[in-house]
Formats: C-alpha cells, sequence, structure tokens
C-alpha cells in the first residue's frame, strides 16, 4: 500500500532562522560583536542562546519542521556549534551566495530574523548599519531599505514570508513598516546608537521561544515582502575610491552626488547579489 502523497498541510515545513548579533539582547557595542575585541566571546554565547530559543519555539509548533539556522554575523562563524540545539542544522562560513540568509530556497515555508538591527542611519538604533560602515544607504524604487529589508525581499523573491523579526525596538519598527502582520520582538530600547533599555537575556530568550512558536504557527497569514523586477537601485558609499571600484561593474554608473551609484536589476536576486558585491568592493581600501 502507497503512502499518502505529502501535501501543503501536511508535509513537514523547512524553517529559515537568520541570526545577526546586534540586536541581541544585553549588546550594546562593537567590543561585543567584533572578533578582535575582548567581550567578543560573552556576546557569541548570548546570541547562540537567543538562536536556541528561537529554535526551541520553532520546534514547539511544529515538532517536526527542517530547522537551519543560518550564521549572519560579520565572519557568519559566531554561534557556538557545540552549544547549538542539536535539532537544528547550522550553516556558517563565507562566501555563500545568499548571504545572511544561506539556506534559503523555494522550499522554504518561513523565515524568522533573529538579533537583526536598524539600517544605516536610523538613530537610535543600536550599532544601526547597514551591511558594513562603508554603505551609507540603499535606496530600492526610492525606499531605502537595510539588512531587514534586502533579505526580507530576497525571501520574498522565493516566495517565502518572513513571519517574525527581533531585536531593538528601532529595527522592530522598520520590520512592521516593510510586513505589519509579522511578529516582532524588540529585546532591548534603544537610547543610542551604543546605549540601551535591555532585557534581562532569560526574559528574552522566553520571550523569543513564544514568539517563534506563534510566527511559525501562523506563516500562512503573512504575505511575503515582494519587490518585482526590473528594479532601480542606488546605493550611496562612503568613499568616492568605492565608487571609482563600484563602476567597474558591467551596468553600474554613477549617480548625482560623488558617492552615489546606480543599477537597474531584472529581479531582487540580482539586487541582492549585486549589493554583496558593491560591499566587497567597498571594504578595498586605496593602495
Amino acid at each position: 500500500m502507497k503512502a499518502p502523497k505529502e501535501t501543503n498541510e501536511t508535509k513537514s515545513p523547512k524553517v529559515l532562522i537568520s541570526v545577526d548579533m546586534e540586536g541581541v539582547s544585553g549588546i550594546v557595542h562593537t567590543s561585543e560583536t567584533n572578533p578582535d575585541r575582548y567581550d567578543y566571546e560573552r556576546g557569541r554565547a548570548l546570541m547562540t542562546a537567543e538562536a536556541n530559543a528561537v529554535v526551541a519555539g520553532v520546534l514547539d509548533a511544529e515538532p517536526a519542521a527542517d530547522v537551519l539556522v543560518a550564521d549572519a554575523h560579520g565572519p557568519f562563524r559566531n554561534l557556538l556549534p557545540e552549544q547549538m540545539d542539536r535539532r537544528a542544522r547550522l550553516v556558517r562560513g563565507k562566501p555563500r551566495s545568499l548571504g545572511m540568509v544561506a539556506g534559503l530556497d523555494e522550499h522554504t515555508d518561513a523565515v524568522l530574523l533573529v538579533g537583526y538591527h536598524a539600517r544605516a542611519g536610523a538613530g537610535p538604533g543600536v550599532i544601526a548599519h547597514t551591511m558594513s560602515g562603508d554603505i551609507l544607504d540603499v535606496r530600492v524604487a526610492g525606499r531605502s531599505l537595510g539588512e531587514i529589508g534586502l533579505n526580507g525581499a530576497l525571501a520574498g523573491h522565493f516566495g517565502v514570508p518572513v513571519v517574525m523579526l527581533s531585536g531593538d525596538d528601532v529595527a522592530c519598527a522598520e520590520f512592521e513598516e516593510l510586513v505589519p502582520s509579522a511578529v516582532g520582538v524588540a529585546v532591548k530600547e534603544a537610547i543610542a546608537g551604543s546605549a540601551a533599555v535591555t532585557l534581562h537575556p532569560e526574559e528574552a530568550r522566553k520571550r523569543l521561544r513564544a514568539a517563534a512558536a506563534e510566527a511559525v504557527g501562523r506563516r500562512a497569514h503573512v504575505p511575503p515582502l515582494v519587490l518585482d523586477g526590473p528594479v532601480a537601485v542606488e546605493v550611496d558609499l562612503l568613499s568616492p575610491f568605492s565608487v571609482d571600484l563600484a563602476l567597474l561593474v558591467p551596468g553600474v554608473s554613477r549617480a548625482a552626488g560623488g558617492r552615489t551609484v546606480a543599477f537597474t536589476a531584472a529581479d531582487f536576486a540580482e539586487v541582492h547579489r549585486l549589493v554583496l558585491l558593491l560591499v566587497q568592493l567597498a571594504s578595498i581600501k586605496p593602495g
């Protein structure tokens, strides 16, 4: 006798959890997020614990879910593998074509963004930036998008909803503007770029676990963030030297102002790839 065919209602869902660091409860300074700084080991332990809380929440709602956790901060080698929930698989290391949401594909049922921060210039967001300190702004069809919007729209390109985000209150407000029907979890209230009123880490994890279960359970009610192509993009770069390098990329041109480049992409996957390339070019300093 043949086993019944899986349907969208009966198959085990595939869930991707993308984990950044700046939006983790208790973290307010780059000394806690930079591998070369003295407090980094403490920061990565806090990051790992929040990731595990979200994994637990997803599996509370969907015990048979296939859960991927993408390490999405800096070198993508921050989460402590031996301390991760063994029910999840870990995506770590770089380079990787989908960056912070590596593991995403058209078979993914939901994405959760954990420990995220606000876009560059969005004060008083804690350690607010977009990809790197070398990127001042990314505008897609005239709208400023940070890592929340860029990764959310990439998920939308695959038809996948982002059902939850955690970070400070500024990041949650940015997310709510993009996906108002999703779940936001503010684990700290921003005071300044390196200051916040933060929940106790254990309280934050409790809330994250409950929110993850809720978000995954109502994923069918959250629409994907879809930005159809062709897509016009402008990127403001910190250094004029970075602009000169960017102009070597086919299709990229100089826009008004000395720090802005522009291009038109066929779809959002192309937008994402080109922005990642510009980030890498912007990291090159004059020799």
